[in-house]
Order: structure tokens, then sequence, then C-alpha cells
């Protein structure tokens, strides 16, 4: 009787929906009440790609809580791409038997006995990326296999979609994850190519500006971009993020080997200010001590949970050197001084650029070093580290 009800409710949510699917884009659905701050947590691509079972899952798991970062703030464990096996005979989509011998559900249940969330991976196309069954054409189906699951968090990808139209896709998986009664969080994987700022807010919880990230300061690499490039994708799209709707410039690279600790740690700091989704991507569970330190940074991870939900803007640019800016909750500002170039430099935020008076005294404190800096007058400089960033709180 419960799958009756549960299909029917959402099949009469299809039908209210059908007008509108005609259109560009659709109208908004519901807000879900979920990521009043940006979601935190790990997902399993980055690192493993497909190379994924319920052995590793499980240990990431564990891992989030021994490394202490449950305790910063990460509590969604997402698996990614390839856990896929086939649809049974009532169409229902089933894991990976050789891979999830247990199942999702009893993984499911491990990750929530941890006091963590569980995240998992979907298509709106025929198929996944790597080629594993997607959603099209079961979307209502596979929402309710999730929720059965106990499944808190969705992302779903952008393969093998044809010609479909991405509002309106997106839009049907929304639906039929409202209609399962259960609270997860939609994660749009769009790539970027038709704007989903404009419309994601009506549709999901988060949605990627951009090709996939790789882990490299700056370059492009095929259909992925270094973190410079990601960043200057995301300069004008503040305007669209808020509390529950927030851009996706991709997960985090800190501790896979491509950059420098101080690249790395410009890398946390940069998505931080942009309010972005703080979903780690390396091997928690073999982290370096310079990884843990960035990775679980409570006062910068602050900043990008504060709840007033504001993305930084970039408020100066010279060459090389460049202010990012957001203010908080409170009437304090966040700064990152950033030197992208190769040689140390001097970097200035002037009080003007943070919409503070000149004569204001404000109190520095630097997130990184952990000190306070005492009040400045009119503004605050520091020589910032090739490739690096200086980051400071400025109060009233």
């Amino acid at each position: 009787m419960k799958r009756l009800v549960s299909t029917l409710a959402a099949a009469s949510l299809l039908f209210a929906a059908a007008p509108a699917l005609a259109d560009d884009p659709p109208p908004p659905l519901p807000d879900n009440g979920l990521a009043r701050t940006p979601p935190m947590g790990w997902n399993s691509w980055n690192r493993f790609g497909c190379n994924v079972d319920e052995t590793l899952i499980k240990r990431m798991a564990d891992a989030m809580v021994s490394s202490g970062m449950k305790d910063a703030g990460y509590d969604y464990v997402v698996i990614d791409d390839c856990w896929h096996g086939e649809r049974d005979a009532r169409g229902d989509i089933q894991p990976d038997p050789r891979r999830f011998p247990s199942g999702m559900k009893a993984l499911g249940h491990y990750i929530h006995a941890k006091g963590l969330k569980f995240g998992i991976y979907s298509d709106a196309g025929l198929k996944t990326c790597a080629g594993r069954p997607g959603s099209r054409g079961y979307e209502y189906q596979d929402a309710r296999q999730y929720a059965a699951w106990g499944v808190d968090y969705l992302k779903y990808d952008w393969c093998m979609a044809g010609t479909q139209d991405a509002p309106s896709s997106y839009y049907i998986m929304s639906a039929a994850l409202q209609a399962t009664g259960r609270d997860i969080v939609f994660s749009i994987c769009e790539w970027g190519g038709s704007k989903p700022w404009l419309w994601g807010a009506g549709v999901g919880n988060l949605w990627r500006t951009t090709g996939d990230i790789y882990d490299a300061w700056e370059g492009v690499k095929g259909y992925s971009l270094g973190m410079l490039n990601i960043l200057d994708k995301q300069a004008e799209l503040h305007p669209y993020a808020r509390p529950g709707h927030w851009n996706d410039p991709d997960m985090l690279e800190v501790g896979n080997g491509g950059m420098t600790t101080q690249e790395y740690r410009a890398h946390f700091s940069l998505w931080a200010m942009l309010a972005a989704p703080l979903i780690a991507g390396n091997d928690i569970g073999h982290m370096d001590a310079d990884t843990k330190a960035i990775l679980t940074n409570k006062e910068v991870i602050a900043i990008d949970q504060d709840p007033l939900g504001v993305q930084a803007r970039r408020v100066s640019r010279q060459g090389d050197l460049e202010v990012w800016a957001r203010p908080l909750k409170g009437g304090g500002r966040a700064v990152v001084l950033l030197n992208r170039g190769a040689a140390p430099a001097e970097v200035r935020v002037d009080w003007s650029m943070l919409d503070y008076p000149a004569t204001l005294s404000g109190r520095v404190r630097d997130l990184w070093a952990g000190k306070d800096l005492g009040p400045r007058k009119g503004g605050y400089a520091a020589q910032v580290a090739p490739h690096g960033v200086v980051m400071v709180t400025v109060s009233p």
C-alpha cells in the first residue's frame, strides 16, 4: 500500500509538472529546506575514480570520524560513478554485487551509524559517464530506491543526455526526490553548459558551474580545468548563491598530490570564500599532517559556513595580485589576498573595497596563522608567497 501511495503521489506530481516542462526554464519546485549552508563531505571520484567498493567506502566513513573531519563539519559520504549493477526484473536499479555484496541499504546503515550521511550518484542520461545505467525514464523509480536505501544526497550527472533539455531533466528528478518524502540534497552536475545558475535554485541545492576540476594550480586538460581557471569562472556568479542554493566549482583536490601545500591552502581558502560545497576528494584515511591541517581549519571552514551565505566577489585585480572579499553575519568581512604569480609580492586591501569607511579601525585576524593582528586603519597589506594567499577577517 505504501508503494502504491508513493506511486500515485509521484504520478500526480509529474502530471502537475508536465505542462511546465515545455517551458525554459520550468517554474521552481518548492524549496526542500536543505543545505542552508554549503554541504560538506567526501566524494570518491577525484582520488579513486571507478575503483570503489563497500570496503573502501566503509574505510572512508571510519576515517571521516577518526581523522577529525566529522568534528570539523564534514558529514556526507558520497559514492560517485561505478557503483551500479543492473536493473532487476521490475526495473529497480541494483548495486554491483561484486563491489557491494552487502547492498546499499546496509552500507547506508553503516554510514548513518557513524553519525554521517549517505550520498550516491546517477545521471540524467541513458548511461552514466562510466557507462553504467543512467536514470532517464526511471527517475521516480530510482528516487524511491534511493530513499529506501537511506540516501541523503544525490549527485546527478549529464553524460549520454543527447538532446535532452537540462532544466526539464533536472526538474523531473528533483520532483521525484521530493515525492519520496525523504530529505535528499540534490546536486546538479550539468557542467555549466546551460547556465544552471539561472535556473538551478528552482530545482536543486547546488549546481556545477564548469567542467571537472583537475589537480593543478592552472591549466586546461581536455574538458577539465585547473583550480585558477575554475576560480575565474566564478567571479561574476556571486548574485546567484544564497542559503539552500549554491554555485558549485567542483570538488576539492586538496591532498591528491598535484599541487604544493601552499597551493592547496589557496585552493581551500578560495573555495571557502566562494561559499562552495566543501567536498573532499582525497584519501582521507591516509592524509599527511599538512592536508589534515588544511581540511580541518575550523576558522576557514566557518567562513564557508557563514549563515549569511554571500559568495565572495573579486574586488581588486592588478596583474597577478587579487583581493577577494565577502560580508559575514554580524558585519565583519572575510578577505583573501591572492598572489597568482611566481614571486613574493605585497597585496593590499583598502577598507573602501569592503564598503567600510577609511577611518574605520578594523580588527584583523589571520586565519591560517590563527593570530590576531590588532586594529588597522584604512586597510591592510601583507607579503604573500607565490601561488599563495593570506586569509583574514576584518571586524569593525
